[in-house]
């Protein structure tokens, strides 16, 4: 039975070169892979690494699209990776699960748990409830402690406030320790 793997981490933790890295396998090996990435992921139409290395998005989906028949009317690959899964919706979610299980076909999902304000991503709480396999990728905080939450900037100083999303314009983020978050921060949620 093939699986529905969830690799989530704060910022810089490595998500997207480790992506890029399992297509790579695959593609090396002769197998088709299918990368996909959600809309609201403004940055690039790429996965891209911050150590300079990317990666062409096999399919682009919005809030609507129906992601099993999307993935399977692009022909049915050996292994489905998903770059910032924390943008899918639960329904979404429920595909790739359903891509797994009944159609044989290995997922993978990449993204953050929570967001700026702690509070989880939607798409990733509902990955936290159906993935058989959840795995951590680690990264540190400027300390040198493992940052586990994002901390949002805008125009360099630290925010709580704005939307959930937000990826262009003066927004920045920090992957952050629980101690250092809340100096720079000062609450929860």
């Amino acid at each position: 039975m093939a699986k529905l793997y969830f690799r989530y981490g704060a910022m810089n933790s490595g998500k997207s070169t480790a992506l890029i890295q399992v297509a790579h396998n695959y593609r090396e090996r002769g197998q088709h892979v299918l990368v996909v990435k959600p809309t609201v992921d403004t940055k690039s139409p790429q996965v891209v690494s911050r150590l300079m290395v990317s990666r062409e998005v096999d399919l682009v989906l919005d809030e609507e699209a129906a992601l099993r028949d999307a993935v399977l009317a692009a022909g049915a690959p050996d292994c489905l990776l998903v770059d910032e899964a924390q943008f899918l919706t639960g329904a979404q979610v429920e595909d790739l699960f359903r891509l797994a299980v009944q159609d044989g076909i290995p997922v993978i999902a990449y993204g953050l748990r929570n967001d700026f304000r702690t509070r989880g991503f939607p798409g990733s709480l509902r990955l936290m409830e159906l993935a058989h396999s959840i795995e951590e990728l680690k990264t540190i905080c400027r300390c040198g402690r493992k940052a586990t939450l994002n901390a949002r900037t805008v125009g360099g100083a630290f925010t709580r406030e704005g939307s959930q999303v937000a990826i262009d314009g003066e927004v920045g983020y920090e992957s952050m320790c629980g101690t250092c978050y809340l100096l720079k921060i000062g609450t929860l949620g």
